[in-house]
C-alpha cells in the first residue's frame, strides 16, 4: 500500500470541504472550477507557496515540519482529531520500509487480572474494553449484558465495526444507527493512521469494504474523530430504549486499550432500565452457576 495516497485524499477531501467565505476570502463572482478552495488558496492561508503545499498534497511530505503541518491545519479548519490524523498521515510518509517491516506485526491484547478484577467491582455500571481497532477486550457482567447482542456473535474477538456493519441486529440496538455507522468508520480511520500497518486492521478493512457498501463509502470521505464522551441510544432487547452517557479513559498501564463505562440520569427510566438489566445479568449469572442435576441411574 502507498500511504502517501493516503495523505492526499485527506487533505483533498479537506479542502474541498472548506468555501472560501468560511476561509473569509473575498468571492470575486463567475464560475469556480473546483469545490471548495483552491490549492493557491490554501498555501496563501497557510503561509507557503503553492508549490510546496501542491508537493504536500500530493502526498509527498518528505521534510516537512510542524510548523508547516500547523499552518496547513489553521488553513483547512481542521478539528483536534483532524490535527492529529494530519500529522500521522504525514510521519507515515515520511516513514522507510524498514519502519514498515518493523511495525507490520499485530499482537493480541487483553487485559491484566488486576484490571479485569477492579472492573468486574464496578457492578452498578457497564464496562467495556477495547482495543484501537475496536475489538472488545474485556467487560464487567453489567457491559456484557448491554452488549449481549453484540456477543451473541461466536466470533473472537468481537469487533464493534463488523457487528454495526454486517450484523442485521445493529440496526435495531443502535437507535441511530445511521450516526453511528459514521461515527464507527471515523474511529477506525484515525486509528489507520496511527497504526499504518496494522496487518489485522488491514484486513479488517479489507473485508468490511468487501462485504458493505455502505462501509466502503464512509471510508472513502476520509473524516475522523476522537472518542472521548458522548451520547449512546441503544434499544435492548430485555430493558427497551436506554438513553446512556459514556466516558472514556486510555489506560495508562495498558497502551493502546480504551476503558468505556456508561451511565444514565437518576430518576430516568434508563437509569431503572440499567438497574432492571443488572438484576437480570446477575439472575442469569447465578443460574448458569448452579450445579447440573444429575438424574437417579438406577
Amino acid at each position: 500500500m502507498d500511504h502517501r495516497d493516503d495523505l492526499r485524499e485527506f487533505l483533498t477531501s479537506r479542502r474541498e470541504r472548506v468555501t472560501p467565505e468560511q476561509a473569509g476570502l473575498p468571492d470575486f463572482g463567475g464560475r469556480r472550477r473546483v469545490k471548495g478552495l483552491r490549492r493557491e488558496e490554501v498555501a496563501m492561508l497557510a503561509g507557503m507557496s503553492t508549490e510546496y503545499y501542491t508537493r504536500l498534497e500530493r502526498g509527498n511530505a518528505a521534510g516537512v515540519s510542524d510548523s508547516v503541518l500547523d499552518g496547513v491545519s489553521r488553513a483547512l479548519q481542521l478539528d483536534d482529531a483532524e490535527r492529529s490524523h494530519l500529522f500521522d498521515l504525514a510521519r507515515t510518509a515520511n516513514e522507510g520500509l524498514a519502519v514498515q517491516r518493523a511495525r507490520s506485526t499485530s499482537r493480541p491484547q487483553q487485559v491484566r487480572p488486576a484490571l479485569q478484577q477492579l472492573i468486574d467491582a464496578m457492578g452498578q455500571v457497564p464496562v467495556y474494553v477495547q482495543n484501537r481497532r475496536l475489538d472488545a477486550v474485556a467487560t464487567n457482567q453489567l457491559g456484557q449484558a448491554l452488549f449481549s447482542e453484540m456477543f451473541a456473535d461466536q466470533r473472537r474477538p468481537m469487533n464493534a465495526v463488523r457487528f454495526v456493519f454486517l450484523d442485521p441486529r445493529a440496526q435495531t440496538f443502535y437507535r441511530d444507527w445511521e450516526g453511528q455507522t459514521r461515527q464507527i468508520v471515523a474511529l477506525l480511520r484515525a486509528e489507520a493512521g496511527r497504526s499504518p500497518y496494522d496487518r489485522v486492521l488491514t484486513d479488517l478493512v479489507g473485508e468490511l469494504s468487501t462485504r458493505s457498501d455502505l462501509f466502503r463509502k464512509l471510508w472513502a470521505s476520509h473524516d475522523v474523530r476522537e472518542h472521548r464522551t458522548g451520547l449512546k441510544a441503544i434499544h435492548h432487547p430485555i430493558v427497551g430504549d436506554l438513553d446512556l452517557t459514556f466516558e472514556s479513559m486510555e489506560l495508562a498501564s495498558h497502551p493502546g486499550l480504551q476503558l468505556l463505562a456508561y451511565s444514565a440520569t437518576p430518576g430516568t427510566p434508563s437509569h431503572d432500565g440499567l438497574r432492571l438489566l443488572a438484576s437480570w445479568a446477575a439472575t442469569q449469572s447465578a443460574a448458569a452457576a448452579q450445579p447440573t442435576e444429575v438424574g437417579d441411574a438406577r
